[in-house]
């Protein structure tokens, strides 16, 4: 049975975990946050979309700024008029344009979709579209300069744009209070999640509050833009923390290395790791003392054990030939798995849901896992009123390996 931990201020330091829920009115208030813009970064008033608190979503995150109308102009304009008249429209998750199908809608929290009208997206308005957002890069992603929003390609075999997919980007506050004791360690998280959990959405604002509220040299390397926004100026979103795009997407794991060689940062923040030479560059920032903040793609951390692309961000696992004693005295088989060496990440979160974390120390967990134990872990979520509650020494309900 776990232990609900409802402390209102952190237990001392020298725990590797502290627990809290955020209980009083004011400090610890379960209601985020809004990030202060300066006057330099409203680039126009009616982008800014101020919510009391009665407006929170019902995730318990106030939206700070979605710049809606801006992807709307990529849309045909009859389906830009539905969807402005949409009550539903601040939960808007995405637009599908396929051609020859009905245009189709996604909201959060909404399985399936909407179609918005009955008739079929032709070619010629794909082109309107394409015209519209400009140039795709070399993994079929576009954005919408100032915005947070990603515009993604679907090809034919002749390079012909058949399909496009409109996701909404919002900056959205109050994500970090799931995670916020865990930034003073200063030690590594890598964030897992299936798709659309909000794991971008996280990092960017753990990057505002690194730079903003505990004044770190904070480098951005943003692959696609999905963090900092598409153009040359970052949104406004990712606070002080600095932004380095990458060309191409094959060049990201140079880009990582060179972040730290160039710009003498103390936090590098990076989306999407997902190559064996990404793994091997996160290795490198870590050991010169570099915290890394970053996010892979899988739901559970059997799966990036499994994976031996990614293996080596949770220590790697190599086969050991145990003697005849020794196995005896451990009561295992002579060939067990064992772990190969720290783990890059030494804190590692499976966002299950949006308001539903599982917190492992890395190096427990996968000792424990591969001996084919359940180790103890931490659940972090949010009740009924919002406020962030942590039970720790939960047995993990995960998969073993």
């Amino acid at each position: 049975m776990g232990v609900l931990s409802v402390h209102p201020h952190p237990l001392p330091a020298n725990n590797y975990f502290y627990y809290y829920s955020r209980l009083d009115s004011a400090r610890n208030s379960c209601r985020p946050h809004l990030p202060v813009l300066s006057r330099g970064q409203l680039r126009n008033p009616l982008q800014i979309r101020r919510f009391s608190a009665s407006d929170a979503t019902e995730d318990g995150f106030v939206v700070v700024e979605d710049d809606l109308h801006a992807l709307l102009q990529v849309l045909p304009q009859d389906l830009r008029e539905n969807l402005t008249n949409e009550p539903r429209r601040d939960q808007l998750l995405e637009v599908i344009l396929d051609l020859g199908r009905r245009p189709e809608a996604r909201f959060l929290g909404e399985s399936g979709g909407q179609y918005l009208r009955d008739k079929e997206i032709s070619l010629e308005e794909l082109k309107e579209a394409q015209k519209t957002v400009g140039e795709f890069g070399g993994d079929n992603r576009a954005g919408i300069g100032g915005t947070l929003h990603r515009i993604s390609a679907m090809r034919s075999r002749k390079g012909l744009v058949v399909g496009l997919t409109c996701r909404v980007g919002r900056a959205v506050s109050g994500h970090v209070d799931m995670v916020r004791d865990l930034l003073d360690y200063k030690e590594s998280i890598l964030f897992l999640g299936r798709p659309g959990v909000g794991k971008t959405t996280v990092m960017r604002e753990i990057a505002r509050v690194l730079a903003d509220e505990l004044h770190k040299r904070v480098v951005i390397v943003d692959t696609s833009n999905e963090i900092g926004g598409d153009g040359d100026i970052p949104h406004g979103a990712i606070g002080g923390a600095r932004r380095m795009q990458v060309p191409e997407p094959s060049m990201q794991h140079r880009v990582m290395v060179e972040a730290v060689e160039n710009h003498m940062p103390e936090v590098v923040i990076v989306d999407e790791i997902g190559t064996e030479a990404e793994a091997l560059a996160c290795r490198s920032i870590a050991e010169r003392g570099v915290m890394l903040i970053g996010t892979a793609h899988g739901d559970q951390l059997a799966n990036i054990i499994k994976n031996p692309t990614l293996s080596d961000l949770v220590g790697g696992v190599e086969t050991v030939t145990l003697g005849d004693e020794e196995a005896r005295a451990r009561r295992s088989q002579k060939s067990i798995l064992e772990r190969k060496a720290p783990p890059t990440f030494p804190f590692l979160i499976e966002m299950r849901e949006r308001n539903y974390w599982v917190t492992h120390r890395t190096e427990r967990s996968v000792d424990m896992l591969l001996i084919g134990n359940k180790p103890l872990v931490e659940v972090r979520r949010r009740d009924d009123r919002f406020k962030v509650v942590v039970e720790r020494w939960k047995t993990y309900d995960g998969d073993g390996i």
